[in-house]
């Protein structure tokens, strides 16, 4: 026995693969080998005591478990760690229990290999089966899986039956050693009173799981609830300010500073009542010791209205929205002149206050400061935006309170100015005044347009511009200057715009010429001679003061009138016997006679034709003789086309600067379409305020979107038809276009005898010509419509260079690229001879050279036209005398170019850090950016560009419209050649050009069209949703429109950016995205249902817009029915909207068909 026990003694070994040595069969224990590892005989409590120790955990003490039947026991100590011995066991007891335990495994074996077909054989019948085998083949290994991440592709239906995630689907997280990670110094707030960074070991992680399915995860109601609770202590990560000394004057880039990271972690418990508490007592101190900071009180009362938003109770909004109010309060009495205060104070009562109650306290704090235009900008925007109580004569009134304050503000600024020796047109704050005066007065005009009433819009700004910019040089005070212009405006003579207009000066001046003729007249004749005939006045005419006569006289007049009365009664009766004989009944309701909706359709048909063919005023004079030879509609249609003086008077004002002169001309020519270069950086509130008050786009707007269209349609496979333009139709009548062109030039160059030798209102004047004649005349021709009208403007200044180079520049854009360059020549070879302040503009016309020669490369003519640009621009870069282009430019020219470029780009380093920014140095730059881009090469041109931006300071960047077109050329050179850039350089370009100019369309159109060659769609709207939200505008918003639309996106997700848009506070006033809504509502959801609700709310936020009224008549006639449309022309006529057709005219018109 004892022989075959030791000779099967080898092959009871767990580990056959190693076999016993002769000296471990010799050790003086006869312990098995299978428990001589070092891992069955550690010490655990020693790991679990050093962890403790370090983390100040303390563990549960508990009983030992108890052995199997056989084994000794010792009794357990109190506090003593557990320890493991090693047991003895004779050789037959071994034997058998490995007898024992192979029949067990055997068993298992067989058992999961079963279970492992039935699992097959049931995969094999649901696609959807349990996932767990799969699970089980790495969830008990120590080695890395393949792969870090499983894709559920098929779902796992155990989910609903457990109501829980499979515990191995669940990610599971170690403890970090914040002792290794150096430099990052955090802190975190322990927020539950229970939870350790460690869980009890020995607990099962089964139990685990059914503790979860009891309980719930954190997306359940339970923990969503808890989670809502004021009460509840939150877990957040606090990073901690690092207070770094540095000894030197700078922080070098190549050193990285660390800190180590705190030894001792405290626990602070913090719920949102304990928050509220703590801010609350933050923002007092602050308030206390910093009174006059806006920035403290702004805060304090935007952390009211996230407390608001956490209370689900209306009473408590109510009452913390008190406390927002008081906070204000408080902070205004502290502040009386702060305006961000004053507006957000008004924005809180607006949440509070009926109408009346709002609008009073608007009136009384504008009582006080008269002089601020942004409140009185604001103020405008709330009150036109009331509904119940918007009026158009209301609003009017309000216009003509603000003008009125404002331009007696600018009055007194120039008074107190006038006592220094210092010029008002050069003051800072009254230039300031000015243009935001010329805003308002842009909006008014605006405003009445969009009203209905376009005569009246135009004859506002003739009115300002003859009566600013054409003032006779008296010294006149505001009341006889008024007087004067009265006399002037009552006349029967042409105003500005109109065919043979003057201005007011030069009429004036023709006017006194014609007086002094008729007194030397009149004084010829008194010398001596028969005077004429005369009648004596016969003695009947003599008044009576007889009371018989009187009152024979009183029965007389009154007999007169009651045969009058009964003349008027017969004809009344007269025209109802007509209306009756043609079927219509005068008594009857309006909405009985209209009972088809398709005759309101036509009669806003009808209403849209007269309002694009009725936009100019017509003078008194010629009204009424036309009224009395043709007593029909067109004659009451002219009478109602007379602008009084009465009408105007109350919004004229004076201008004494430039620059707010000029805005007014430039917002002139962009208000009736006119093609003008920009006039204002987009982050100007003229540029902004102007954008938020579209009804229609604009076409340089429309053209930024056609060509996002196009990029976006030949990326996707699936075309999408739909854009902004199609949704919009077109913006105005052929007909009417051709009308407001003519105007338009006229008015133009009679205001040139304002503003001499300005290239920008030239150019903008040839534009205009050329529009009109190429309206009327459809015919083909080689000849530019503009030369003519160029030529006699150069026949009057042949010293005027940029007149030259725009003349030029027409006729290269015509394809007349050799009279261009004869032009171009002619004018360069001649600036020697001319005084230094125009030889200054010598740059201007050697860039538009050279870019008119690259434009013209096609073809063969392409290597001809670069040699040609760079002989045009080494010679402004040396500084040699220009000469026509015969052979290419030397190596030396060359040289002396780049030179020359460097130097005179480092002497304008100066003025432009002091901000004194000119269209020529402008125009320098860029030839140098050019010239360095068609010589070495178009990463040095970009570079010359990128370090000229470089000197001048972001804030000066961002409010200069010179700086902003320079950089539009750079995004323009970036795009047009970024096969030869890294596509990363070229979009992170764009993108700190969009976070400098967030409101510029060129640049959003560069961002959509180099998106789809950089990144994924997801990312470039993540950067439209960060844009919208920080910096809403309308351009923005119709960017983000247009490129989903241009990939065919959602519906869901259009919806959502409408939606977002106009639920914004300035948006929700913009009439264009409310007709681009509804519009795709009908053409593209097809969702008519839908779009009559967006009508409603529509005509509820912008009332003036009769544009968005008569959507609702043409595109909403199959939802809207007779009797809905019949009401809305009533509310329509309430509002005091002007309406040009009546409905009895279709009738007869149905009548008479």
């Amino acid at each position: 026995m004892e022989g075959a026990g030791d000779s099967a003694e080898p092959n009871t070994s767990l580990f056959p693969i190693f076999p016993a040595s002769d000296s471990s069969q010799k050790s003086s224990s006869d312990v098995p080998q299978w428990l001589q590892n070092t891992s069955f005989t550690t010490d655990l409590s020693v790991i679990r005591e050093s962890v403790a120790s370090r983390y100040d955990i303390t563990y549960p003490v508990g009983e030992e478990e108890e052995g199997g039947e056989g084994h000794a026991q010792e009794p357990p100590q109190a506090k003593a760690p557990p320890s493991y011995d090693l047991l003895e066991s004779s050789a037959s007891d071994r034997d058998h229990d490995s007898d024992s335990k192979r029949e067990k495994r055997s068993r298992k074996k067989k058992k999961r290999k079963r279970k492992r077909s039935q699992d097959a054989a049931r995969r094999e019948g649901d696609d959807y089966a349990s996932r767990k085998s799969g699970v089980r083949a790495w969830e008990g290994s120590d080695t890395k899986p393949a792969k870090d991440y499983y894709f559920d592709s098929r779902g796992d239906r155990d989910n609903l039956v457990f109501g829980c995630l499979y515990r191995m689907d669940v990610a599971r997280y170690k403890l970090q050693n914040r002792s290794s990670s150096s430099g990052s110094n955090f802190r975190v707030l322990y927020r539950g009173r229970n939870w350790g960074p460690f869980s009890n070991a020995d607990e099962d992680i089964d139990a685990l799981d059914g503790k979860l399915r009891s309980e719930g995860r954190y997306w359940s109601s339970k923990y969503s609830a808890l989670e809502r609770h004021k009460g509840f202590k939150r877990v957040r990560v606090v990073a901690l300010d690092r207070s770094l000394n540095i000894a030197g004057e700078f922080i070098p880039f190549t050193e990285s500073v660390e800190v180590e990271a705190p030894k001792n972690v405290t626990a602070n418990e913090e719920s949102w009542e304990d928050e509220v508490l703590r801010k609350t007592k933050e923002f007092n101190k602050m308030s206390r010791e910093a009174p006059h900071d806006e920035k403290i009180w702004l805060a304090f009362a935007e952390f009211q209205d996230k407390i608001a938003s956490r209370q689900p109770q209306k009473a408590a909004r109510l009452q913390t929205l008190e406390k927002k109010i008081s906070i204000l309060e408080k902070a205004t009495e502290l502040n009386p002149d702060n305006e961000e205060l004053l507006l957000c104070l008004l924005k809180a009562y607006q949440s509070r206050d009926s109408t009346e109650v709002l609008i009073e306290r608007w009136e009384k704090i504008l009582m006080q400061h008269s002089g601020s235009s942004k409140l009185w900008k604001e103020f405008l925007r709330v009150a036109r935006g009331e509904f119940s109580k918007f009026k158009v004569s209301n609003t009017r009134k309000m216009y003509a309170h603000a003008i009125q304050a404002l331009s007696s503000a600018c009055g007194k600024l120039c008074r107190q100015v006038n006592q220094t020796a210092k010029p008002p047109s050069m003051d800072p704050a009254i230039i300031q005044l000015e243009l935001d005066v010329v805003d308002i007065f842009v909006s008014l005009c605006r405003f009445e347009w969009q009203a209905g009433y376009q005569e009246l819009a135009t004859a506002l700004f003739q009115a300002e511009i003859e009566y600013s910019l054409f003032c006779p040089s008296l010294l006149l005070t505001e009341q006889s200057k008024q007087r004067l212009f009265e006399h002037f405006w009552s006349s029967n003579d042409a105003r500005i715009g109109e065919d043979e207009a003057l201005g007011w000066s030069t009429w004036l001046e023709k006017e006194e010429e014609n007086r002094q003729k008729i007194i030397e007249d009149s004084s010829q004749e008194k010398e001596g001679g028969w005077t004429g005939w005369s009648l004596p006045s016969p003695r009947n005419n003599e008044i009576s003061t007889d009371p018989d006569d009187l009152n024979n006289d009183v029965i007389a007049a009154e007999e007169v009138g009651d045969d009058f009365e009964t003349e008027d009664v017969k004809e009344e009766d007269e025209i109802e016997a007509l209306l009756k004989k043609l079927g219509i009944d005068v008594d009857a309701e309006a909405e009985s006679e209209v009972k088809d909706a398709s005759t309101w359709t036509r009669w806003s048909e009808e209403e849209i034709l007269r309002d694009n063919e009725q936009w100019m005023p017509v003078h008194e004079k010629s009204g009424a003789s036309y009224n009395d030879e043709a007593p029909d509609r067109e004659g009451d249609e002219q009478l109602l086309g007379v602008i009084l003086f009465e009408d105007v008077s109350e919004y004229l004002f004076s201008l004494c600067s430039e620059e707010a002169r000029l805005s007014l001309l430039s917002q002139f020519i962009d208000f009736f379409g006119g093609k003008i270069s920009q006039w204002a950086s987009t982050n100007s509130s003229s540029w902004i305020e102007n954008t938020l008050s579209l009804e229609a786009l604009p076409d340089s707007i429309l053209e930024d979107l056609r060509n996002i269209h196009e990029v976006m349609t030949k990326k996707e496979s699936a075309l999408s038809n739909f854009n902004l333009e199609f949704l919009l139709g077109s913006s105005i009548d052929i007909s009417r276009r051709t009308s407001m062109m003519k105007f338009l030039r006229n008015a133009i160059l009679l205001c040139l005898a304002a503003f001499p030798r300005n290239y920008i209102m030239e150019e903008a004047a040839l534009v205009a010509e050329e529009l009109f004649t190429t309206r009327m005349n459809t015919c083909t021709s080689s000849v530019t419509p503009s030369r003519a009208l160029a030529k006699s403007l150069l026949k009057n200044d042949r010293q005027d260079l940029l007149l030259c180079g725009v003349y030029a520049r027409r006729e290269a854009a015509s394809g007349n690229i050799d009279l261009a360059r004869k032009v171009f020549d002619m004018a360069l070879s001649s600036i020697e001879g001319l005084p230094m302040d125009l030889q200054s503009n010598a740059p201007l016309l050697y860039f538009w050279y050279a870019e008119a020669e690259l434009a013209n490369c096609q073809g063969n003519t392409s290597e001809s036209s670069s040699l040609r640009a760079i002989h045009i621009l080494s010679c402004l870069g040396s500084g040699v005398k220009y000469s026509p282009f015969k052979c290419q430019p030397s190596s030396l020219q060359l040289l002396r170019a780049h030179q020359g470029f460097k130097e005179r780009i480092r002497m304008l380093r100066l003025d432009w850090a002091r901000g004194i920014i000119k269209d020529h140095s402008v125009a320098l730059v860029s030839s140098a950016a050019l010239f360095e881009a068609l010589t070495t090469g178009k990463s040095a041109g970009v570079g010359v560009l990128e370090e000229t931006f470089s000197m001048v300071l972001p804030e000066r960047k961002s409010q200069s419209s010179q700086l902003e077109s320079l950089f539009n050329y750079y995004v323009e050179m970036l795009q047009k050649h970024y096969k030869q850039f890294q596509l990363s350089r070229v979009w992170e370009s764009i993108l700190q050009g969009l976070k400098i100019y967030p409101y510029n369309p060129k640049i959003f159109c560069a961002f959509v069209g180099i998106s789809h060659l950089y990144t994924v769609p997801h990312k470039v709207r993540w950067i439209f949703d960060e844009y919208c939200n920080k910096k809403p505008s309308v351009i923005c918003w119709l960017f983000a429109l247009s490129f989903e639309m241009g990939r065919g996106g959602s519906q869901h997700r259009i919806h959502g950016l409408f939606e977002r848009a106009l639920a914004n506070d300035k948006l929700h006033d913009s009439v264009v995205l409310w007709r681009c809504y509804i519009a795709y509502e009908i053409y593209v959801a097809c969702n008519p249902v839908s779009a009559k609700r967006i009508f409603f709310r529509a005509i509820h936020a912008c009332p003036w817009s009769k544009k968005l009224w008569l959507d609702g008549f043409v595109k909403l006639n199959s939802v809207l029915t007779a009797k809905e449309l019949s009401d809305l022309q009533e509310v329509m006529r309430d509002k005091e909207l002007h309406l040009r057709t009546d409905i009895y005219e279709i009738l007869l018109q149905d009548e008479i068909k």
